[in-house]
């Protein structure tokens, strides 16, 4: 059984909050993490306050960020939609016209048994997260719309603001910034104070690369340092490995992309206990990647972060479950932020700058 990061992590969070007063890693726990430790809660708001006293004595950076949550509901509709043709499939339920509509997935179901049948496994995948609780409606004539509660389009939200956060968190620490307070503002905004920091376009910038997360083939033709002396075969190029600086021969084009990924989250390995990072696929990836690894057997892929290999395992078997763990000799740290970069990769609801500005440090009395 994996043990969660935030069991080994937590005091080492509080003593760094007593020690230095700023936000240094805590800033990658999953989301599950944040809700189960109200100390966590507590401690930002500590961080928050020492922020807001450097604001005034040093002035700063003041950013505010809204989350598209258009797009989020488009996902998450998607998302449903491939759910339900998943159970479909799965239960052999005959069915016809299934489709996205007005904010909901429509199809017609002839059999009321199976109707039924199918509103329970949707009920029964819920149980427990009110986020993907979803209202079922009998259109009449065996047609039936679904579609999520007004409750869970709420929590998704709360939930998108918290990734989010918990991503510009992160970034802002891979960029050297630590002296920082990312607090929600409102129901889809955020807000980003950097004291001491006079040009909040410097900050700004982090966010606007889009972090670029790709699974791609490995090419055996050639070793990966021959590719790199001389000439790589068409359609493939060297990337170096994250942690090893090796040269890795691997395709140019994705087979996957950073949107097909659901989440991510920092686990200890069964047995080695190492920290290794899980991840989730959507509907669309767990079909895709199911195809890729049936067709890729014994041969090797590349999940790639910014042009860096993160890991290449070999794959043993066809992988149907949607699901899947990095391993790469990381340290708790390094776990961490390739979580939070696989998170920041698949966000469906994107960064939208509304306003950043220079706060002047308070006049001296």
């Amino acid at each position: 059984m994996t043990t969660p990061l935030r069991d080994h992590i937590t005091p080492l969070l509080l003593a760094l909050a007593v020690t230095s007063g700023i936000l240094a890693s805590a800033i990658a726990l999953p989301r599950e993490a944040l809700a189960a430790d109200s100390g966590l809660d507590k401690m930002r708001a500590r961080i928050a306050a020492f922020v807001g006293d450097k604001m005034e004595k040093l002035g700063g950076s003041r950013i505010v960020y809204k989350v598209d949550s258009d797009g989020l509901r488009e996902t998450v509709v998607a998302d449903l939609r491939d759910d339900v043709y998943k159970i479909l499939r799965e239960d052999k339920i005959a069915f016809s016209g299934l489709a996205v509509r007005d904010g909901g997935v429509e199809l017609k179901i002839a059999d009321a048994k199976s109707r039924a049948q199918l509103a329970r496994k949707l009920a029964s995948a819920a149980e427990g997260l009110p986020s993907h609780a979803l209202t079922v409606t009998d259109l009449g004539d065996g047609l039936v719309r679904l579609a999520p509660t007004e409750a869970a389009s709420t929590a998704r939200l709360r939930e998108l603001v918290d990734d989010s956060i918990d991503m510009i968190e992160q970034r802002l620490k891979d960029s050297g910034i630590k002296l920082a307070s990312v607090q929600p503002d409102g129901t889809d905004r955020l807000r980003i104070f950097v004291p001491g920091e006079m040009d909040p376009e410097r900050v700004a910038a982090i966010f606007a690369r889009k972090v670029k997360v790709s699974f791609r083939l490995v090419d055996v033709s050639m070793p990966g340092a021959q590719a790199q002396s001389g000439s790589p075969p068409e359609g493939t190029e060297v990337l170096l490995g994250f942690k090893d600086k090796m040269p890795y021969l691997v395709a140019k084009d994705s087979v996957l992309e950073g949107e097909d990924i659901s989440d991510a989250t920092p686990i200890f390995a069964a047995g080695t206990k190492e920290p290794i990072v899980s991840f989730r696929f959507n509907g669309r990836g767990t079909r895709r990647f199911a195809h890729v690894t049936a067709e890729n057997v014994g041969r090797p892929f590349a999940i790639v972060l910014d042009d860096k290999v993160i890991s290449a395992p070999v794959i043993r078997e066809p992988i149907t479950g949607g699901s899947g763990q990095i391993s790469g000799n990381f340290t708790l740290e390094e776990a961490s932020s390739v979580t939070m970069l696989l998170r920041a990769g698949s966000l469906p609801g994107r960064l939208g700058l509304v306003e950043q500005q220079v706060v002047q440090a308070a006049a001296k009395p």
